[in-house]
């Protein structure tokens, strides 16, 4: 019955794995709608000469873009150059010629001017970026940008950087040689200029701009600290959708301990330097250094948010992450390589860097603070980042009396305040044609009417709802403006000085939304356009006033424009907790198979909260809103179907569309407009072990028409959610599958040194999943230690309860896959060898026949060579030739091919065992039978026959494939079963450790034509260990090598070395590090090694520290 459990949960994890994995690949796999528009150019890519000073600028190029349809002279273009340098590096297998969407993009953002100037809530600096102290002036645009930008970029010639550090390192490399010849261009073009006797204007720029795709821009900043680097040539680095934290695949050794490297001296860039007393004595290296990074968003399934963060590495004050779903007029998550020609994001990204030129000095500001106010205020929106927007009563700064005295509106003579409309505005609400005085607590505006309307905060906030919310297709200040009266009024200049108004107009949000809907005809009626515009006053901005007035525009144009098809508008005073809703972790995974359902009634808050346990961003949700009703009495049609058709476009026509907004730590806000049913992701990373206490939950804000009625459907995305738990957790789970083995592993040396049959490398997974132990063992302690770790470095602990629950899952998850690895190449070597095996038989029955004659005379001619000196030295001494060629491949060539090599010769071995514990129980089978006829019928010659066959055993090809072992307890059958469970399982973790080198080797593949480099010395010492290990420990009784003095009298022996290094593989999955098991497999090869040289130097090959003690089993 156990053995029957044991079966059932190795078949559980499989299948969960492999549902897992299906599900993730539909996920994956499925076209999805990003919303970009494409973006358009003519290109032209002008060649920058090459100079010595770089050993990879033969390799590599260099180019300037020129965009236009036009024909030009290159050498005449770049003697006119005078612009400000911006440098794009392409990603992984990228291209130069990617630049040309952002190019072209900043080229016609430079001839059309800056962005049209809306009244919305801008962005700012937070206290903790330094937003303190900043020059207004640097805001006050003009209607022409100073300076255009010139864009190079470097041909890198498409290489798989993200697969390997050498390459990364190289390309830093030629970016600085780069940066410096871009410099040294425009004194050279300058100097032509003069030459020929042009005027010269400007001067000349002193550093480059950096913009990085992918692990281009993680090249950026190891260019930055590279030595070569001249001082303060770099300034400004923009990345898109590129890691910072770890590489996408931290798989090869050298490649994340290169990321690690460049991190810490990042870090250590940002450090002043000060005297012992603490005085200042410089300002550190970087400190002149701004980094910006862009997030493509949850549709980013190459790079995740959580890697693209500056966490760590840059201090707010020099930079920050945003991503592109909350990113000023853009909004939309997109894929990896949508960022470079998305044009909401591009056109964006153009004007910011436009903007970061000073008008005075035609080059970017100085002042770190400038350029990292200017980023914040052109990329980030004015929606807050944090739902406590929602939440606090003091969104707005509470003015001063001495602002509520100066806050005249447009038409009185004193300057207006941060949030009042400008004089420019063609309309005041002195000129509204009638005021309304409203009595309950929603307001509706279905048109521009010209009117105000008078809401009394006193009565009409009573009873709890002290919060104001107000959603709006009008723009600030040119359709609606918002102010809040002391007491009541007709005109501004009615109240005394003391009692003056304060407009909070420019103080509305802006939030995406889709285009509004046509009017088929002049006066006809369209559907409810959405909101782009969110206003939210509590109790604290509210203080001190008595009445809201919302001033709606009349209805003839603005500003020369003429107003939108629809108006629509929206207001109410609500009370928080009343439309506040909780999905515990339960009813979300219930809600996979039952979808649970939520109905709000008419005059419902116009704000609704959604408290999710468990985040979106691990469980995404299918949300649904369908509009139940909306006071319209049913039309009578005979057909019900064709009348929901009609009740459905009749309140439509009166309810503007849903729109949800969800918050998460790291990337910030998502907001989906229109929403009617979406599946709602937001790109966090939860439960992982360097995440904060409280990022487990999310919160969607639904902001509802309250005149309708909606019936809500909230249910979990299943495939969403496998793929997402792919994404997430894919890192960890790698490096946990590598713990499995060695946990594997370890019960197979417990095994040998106990007298214990040697288990199979499936029986040993399942085992290590019975509960209690040794699953709560094996799996639970490492999660303890990794909390332990946090508290010991002081660092803040991860949400406990989620964050142990999936790493189980993870760790449930890598025995699955483990076991199906087991099991498929369990197969294959049964396959083979039944086959060796049936062909190795038929071959004696018919060696006889005379047609078989040629082929064994070319098998004799082929033994005649096998037969040679050299040929039986090497077959005599099969591990060291095995070790040589591979230690030789991964030093001098790659060290995929040498792990290769170790794979083919634990293959060889498995194979070669296997056919002789088949051959063997063959024949036992065989000599069974034969000895039951003998005994029934006394026939003497099928005794003959079996001592015959017997004589098959000793030409078995075994040499370093056989067992050594004196125990006369074990057949012949059960020593090479033995063998080959040992070296099935070293050929598991071998397996592992080449696939972790087959990106490295993809990209190695691809340089092969452009000339050898040697591997980096960190792989080759690693991969000389793991071979060692491999070679080393080739036989299980060599299990008894590895023993030292333990504590307490108990020796160390191979298995607690097993455990111990499962361990640590455990912790670097954990850390999303699943390179670093690569020093373990390291650490056991050296002590195998070492262990191997002491008991031969000093015990004869005998076990100094202990062993087995008894040659055979009692």
């Amino acid at each position: 019955m156990e053995g029957f459990r044991a079966k059932l949960r190795v078949a559980t994890t499989v299948i969960l794995a492999l549902w897992i994995g299906i599900a993730a690949l539909y996920s994956l796999l499925k076209p999805i709608s990003n919303g970009c528009v494409m973006t358009y150019m003519y290109p032209t890519y002008i060649p920058i000469s090459s100079t010595e000073g770089a050993s990879s600028s033969a390799r590599y190029a260099l180019y300037l873009y020129h965009e236009g349809w036009k024909k030009i002279d290159f050498e005449e273009h770049l003697k006119q150059l005078n612009g400000v340098p911006v440098l794009f590096i392409p990603g992984n297998a990228g291209s130069y010629k990617q630049v040309r969407s952002l190019a072209a993009e900043s080229d016609r953002a430079y001839q059309g001017g800056p962005l049209e100037h809306s009244f919305y809530q801008e962005a700012s600096l937070t206290l903790e970026e330094g937003g303190v102290n900043i020059d207004a002036s640097i805001f006050h645009s003009s209607n022409q940008y100073t300076r255009r930008l010139d864009w190079f970029a470097v041909d890198l010639e498409g290489e798989h950087s993200a697969m390997d550090g050498q390459i990364l390192e190289e390309h830093a490399e030629y970016v600085v040689y780069a940066i410096h010849r871009i410099l040294d261009q425009y004194r050279e073009s300058q100097g032509a200029r003069e030459r020929e006797g042009a005027a010269t204007s400007g001067s000349l720029p002193k550093s480059v701009i950096l913009v990085g795709h992918s692990v281009g821009g993680f090249v950026a900043r190891a260019a930055i600290i590279h030595p070569l680097l001249r001082k303060s040539a770099v300034e400004t680095v923009l990345t898109l959708s590129s890691p910072h934290q770890s590489p996408p695949l931290a798989l090869q050794p050298s490649l994340g301990n290169y990321f690690a490297r460049v991190n810490d001296e990042w870090r250590k860039g940002y450090e002043a330097h000060t005297t012992p007393t603490g005085h200042r004595v410089s300002n550190s290296r970087l400190s002149h250094v701004v980094v910006v990074s862009i997030s493509a968003g949850y549709h980013d399934y190459q790079v995740r948010s959580k890697i693209e963060s500056l966490d760590g590495i840059v201090p707010p004050t020099h930079g920050f992450m945003i991503s592109s779903t909350g990113m000023k007029n853009v909004w939309l998550s997109m894929e990896h390589q949508a960022i470079l020609w998305c044009n909401q994001l591009v056109v964006q990204v153009s004007h910011t860097l436009l903007s970061l030129i000073d008008s005075r000095t035609g080059q970017p500001f100085l002042d770190t603070r400038q350029r990292l106010a200017m980023f914040s205020r052109m990329l980030r929106s004015g929606t807050p980042q944090s739902f406590n927007w929602m939440m606090q009563s003091h969104l707005f700064h509470q003015p001063t009396p001495a602002s509520i005295k100066d806050a005249k509106d447009a038409t009185g003579s004193q300057a207006p305040s941060s949030s009042s409309c400008p004089s420019t505005v063609q309309w005041s609400a002195e000129g509204l044609d009638k005021d309304l005085y409203i009595q309950t607590a929603t307001v509706t505006v279905l048109a521009m009417d010209g009117k105000r309307r008078w809401l009394d905060i006193q009565k009409l906030g009573a009873n709890g709802k002290d919060h104001f919310i107000f959603v709006t297709n009008l723009a600030p200040c040119t359709g609606v403006r918002i102010h809040l009266w002391p007491e009541k009024g007709k005109s501004t200049t009615d109240l005394p000085g003391s009692k003056r108004i304060l407009e909070v107009t420019s103080k509305m949000v802006h939030i995406p939304s889709r285009a509004a809907p046509r009017q088929l005809e002049p006066g006809s009626q369209t559907e409810q356009a959405p909101p782009s515009a969110v206003f939210q006053l509590g109790p604290e901005d509210m203080r001190g006033f008595r009445f809201l007035t919302i001033s709606v525009a009349p209805t003839p144009t603005i500003s020369g424009r003429p107003p939108p098809a629809v108006s629509m508008a929206v207001g109410q005073f609500f009370n928080p907790q009343e439309g506040e809703s909780e999905f515990s972790p339960q009813s979300m995974l219930l809600s996979a198979y039952s979808p649970k359902d939520l109905f709000l009634k008419e005059d419902h808050p116009l704000v609704f909260n959604l408290t999710f346990a468990i985040s979106l961003g691990l469980l995404p949700i299918t949300l649904s809103l369908r509009t139940a009703s909306c006071g319209i009495q049913n039309s009578g049609f005979a057909n019900e179907e064709a009348g929901d058709i009609e009740h459905s476009r009749l309140c439509k026509m009166r309810c503007f569309p849903p729109v949800a907004l969800a918050w998460d730590p790291t990337s910030g806000l998502h907001v989906f407009p229109n929403l009617f049913s979406e599946t709602i992701i937001i790109d966090s990373s939860p439960a992982l072990w360097s995440y904060s206490q409280g990022s487990e939950k999310t919160i969607v804000v639904l902001l509802v028409d309250p005149h309708c009625s909606y019936k809500t459907s909230v249910s979990v995305s299943v495939t969403a959610a496998a793929s997402r738990f792919l994404l997430l957790y894919g890192s960890q789970i790698a490096g946990l599958s590598v713990a499995v083995v060695f946990f594997a592993l370890m019960r197979q040396a417990y095994a040998w040194d106990y007298y214990l049959p040697m288990p199979s490398m499936l029986t040993v997974v399942e085992y290590n999943l019975q509960m209690p132990f040794p699953f709560l063992l094996l799996a639970i302690l490492p999660i303890l230690v990794s909390l332990f770790h946090s508290f010991l470095m002081s660092q803040p602990f991860p949400p406990i309860m989620s964050f142990a629950v999936v790493s189980l899952i993870c760790y449930v998850l890598a025995n699955g896959l483990i076991a199906l690895l087991i099991l498929v190449s369990q197969l294959v070597f049964y396959v083979t060898a039944t086959a060796h095996v049936f062909i190795k038989t038929r071959w004696e029955v018919w060696e006889g026949n005379f047609c078989f004659a040629f082929l064994l005379w070319f098998v004799n001619l082929s033994s005649s060579f096998f037969s040679l000196k050299v040929v039986r030295v090497i077959r005599a001494n099969q591990l060291l030739v095995t070790a040589l060629a591979a230690i030789t491949l991964v030093c001098f060539v790659h060290p995929a091919l040498g792990l290769i090599v170790i794979l083919l010769s634990h293959a060889f071995c498995c194979h070669t065992s296997l056919s002789s514990f088949l051959t063997a129980s063959f024949r036992s089978h065989a000599w069974r039978k034969e000895l039951y006829d003998y005994n029934t019928n006394n026939n003497g010659r099928s005794k003959l026959r079996y001592t015959r066959e017997r004589r098959f055993n000793p030409n078995l090809p075994l040499d370093d494939c056989s067992s050594s072992s004196p125990d006369s307890s074990k057949t012949f059958g059960d020593t090479q079963l033995e063998i080959f469970h040992h070296r099935h399982g070293l050929l598991i973790l071998h397996l592992l450790a080449s696939l972790m080198f087959v990106p490295s080797l993809m990209a190695w593949f691809q340089r092969i034509s452009m000339g050898h480099s040697f591997p980096w010395f960190l792989d080759s010492v690693l991969c000389i260990g793991v071979i060692l290990h491999g070679t080393v420990i080739s036989k299980p009784e060599y299990n008894y090598l590895v023993s030292f003095p333990g504590i307490l009298g108990q020796e160390l022996r191979l298995n607690s070395i097993y455990l111990l290094a499962g361990y640590y593989s455990f912790l670097s999955g954990l850390a999303l590090a699943p390179y670093r098991v690569f020093y373990a497999m390291a650490a056991i090869g050296v002590i195998s090694l070492a262990s191997k040289i002491i008991k031969e130097k000093y015990g004869k090959g005998e076990p100094r520290f202990g062993g087995r003690k008894h040659s055979h089993r009692h």
